[in-house]
């Protein structure tokens, strides 16, 4: 990845984000989730920092960092020893009080959680005191920590089911109604094999209708799912969007390209296959980035939209996107409107889904519950498969940085952009979502927002039916 200079302010940023990826093991230029962590993307054509580049880094990687069950506790002192993450993260803060007030605050949330990840750095060290969970939270999405109670959503789950005759028999949980109900739309490698030939094409079809006429002209050619599918057999993740974004045409464009890695063995139903497809895809996150680097690579917005950074409130709204993403495919603002009862089911369910994660976070770190309890709690209340309760409570949960900062984002992530669709306009939303009028995290968007809802309408063709 090699590219042109980096300005100072960029070499701070490429530091921090990359320094702090790599002290937890993860290495942006892996084309494969199993080997990125962090960073998720690295596309604006800008060298890499030392901190990337170095020897020591290229080591600390290999031993899979603090996200190792044995870290390399001498490696990850040398490293921070080399490379001052502290002084970088300093810099920033100083120089973003000259940029305008929308990235100043975008750039203020990003350190706050790069330096939240670099005190559970020296927590794992033994250098430095426990991190407050509540600190966390606050950190990737502007609000504290909260259980949140499944039980509407179990009881729209349970309507659902109903409609369909498919409620609970005598004697028979709601959770057993689920299993059967999932079991009967199981989807088979085929059918994964298979995604982009039968979900895709119909989610793009979708999203050009109701969604690229409440966006730029500029953006609506960029590719949003160029998308390689990857079944993969052993995975600790349900899946892995991969955005790439390294390939030039002759002419100096970006190609736009990602890849998506699906765990072969995850249980799904296929109104949650759609719902997955549209979450990582289109428009969910591969339009998303694709979106981002087109404004990036024509200087819309700053080098900070290029690192694509996990744990940060820019990651929250991300996953909330792309966890409306079926609404927005579908032109709909509320998960009553999608059409047929089935779709409606499985947008339920992933909502579900949502709330798991959240209170997988809550259950560990605020209830101090064991793994094997909270995986029957999620199991029960949120009425997830039982790969979705182990990995929960255990590889994700128990992970000092995806328990305590990343679990929480989804469902937090997911009201912030609900509440957007049920008050904004359309037309006036989409563009702020993905970064049109500026990059925004699930904070910084109601600057934007104010700015956009003061300003006359523009004269946009709207969606068709």
């Amino acid at each position: 990845m090699q590219g042109t200079s980096l300005t100072p302010f960029e070499e701070d940023l490429a530091t921090a984000i990359l320094g702090l990826d790599t002290l937890w093991g993860g290495d942006v230029g892996s084309a494969s989730g199993t080997g990125r962590f962090i960073a998720d993307c690295y596309f604006s054509g800008k060298e890499l920092p030392a901190a990337y580049t170095s020897p020591l880094a290229a080591a600390l990687r290999l031993s899979g960092g603090l996200s190792a069950a044995e870290p390399d506790l001498g490696g990850a002192r040398a490293y921070l020893a080399a490379f001052d993450l502290p002084g970088a993260l300093g810099r920033l803060t100083r120089q973003a009080l000259a940029f305008p007030r929308l990235r100043q605050r975008y750039l203020a949330g990003l350190v706050e959680s790069l330096q939240v990840m670099l005190d559970l750095a020296r927590e794992r060290l033994a250098e430095g005191p426990p991190v407050p969970y509540d600190r966390c939270v606050q950190a990737s999405t502007g609000a504290g920590p909260s259980y949140v109670d499944p039980t509407p959503l179990r009881e729209e789950a349970a309507r659902l089911l109903a409609a369909q005759g498919e409620g609970p028999g005598a004697g028979e949980t709601l959770l057993a109604a689920v299993d059967r109900w999932r079991q009967r739309r199981l989807v088979t490698r085929q059918e994964i094999a298979e995604i982009d030939e039968q979900v895709l094409p119909a989610l793009e079809e979708r999203t050009e209708r109701q969604v690229l006429p409440h966006l730029p002209r500029l953006l609506r050619q960029v590719p949003r799912a160029n998308v390689t599918f990857l079944p993969i057999d052993g995975a600790w993740f349900s899946g892995s969007m991969n955005y790439l974004g390294r390939r030039r045409t002759p002419e100096g464009e970006p190609e736009y390209e990602a890849t998506y890695e699906i765990n072969a063995a995850i249980e799904l139903s296929r109104p949650e296959l759609e719902a997955l497809v549209a979450h990582e895809v289109v428009p969910g996150h591969v339009m998303t980035f694709a979106l981002l680097q087109a404004l990036q690579h024509r200087g819309r917005i700053g080098f900070e939209a290029s690192i694509g950074t996990m744990n940060s409130r820019a990651s929250t709204l991300y996953e909330g996107i792309a966890n409306c993403a079926l609404l927005l495919a579908y032109g709909v603002t509320e998960p009553r409107a999608l059409p047929g009862v089935e779709l409606q089911l499985g947008f339920c369910l992933s909502r579900l889904q949502d709330v798991a994660k959240r209170n997988a976070s809550w259950l560990t770190y605020a209830a101090g519950q064991p793994p094997a309890e909270v995986a029957a709690a999620l199991r029960n209340d949120c009425l997830v498969s039982p790969e979705r309760a182990d990995k929960l409570s255990g590889s994700w949960a128990r992970h000092p940085l995806l328990g305590r900062l990343y679990l929480p984002s989804y469902d937090a992530g997911t009201r912030r952009v609900l509440d957007l669709l049920r008050t904004v306009p359309l037309p006036r939303l989409v563009p702020v979502l993905y970064g049109a009028q500026g990059l925004v995290d699930c904070v910084t968007i109601d600057l934007a927002l104010a700015d956009v809802l003061q300003a006359p309408p523009t004269s946009a063709s709207g969606p068709q039916p």
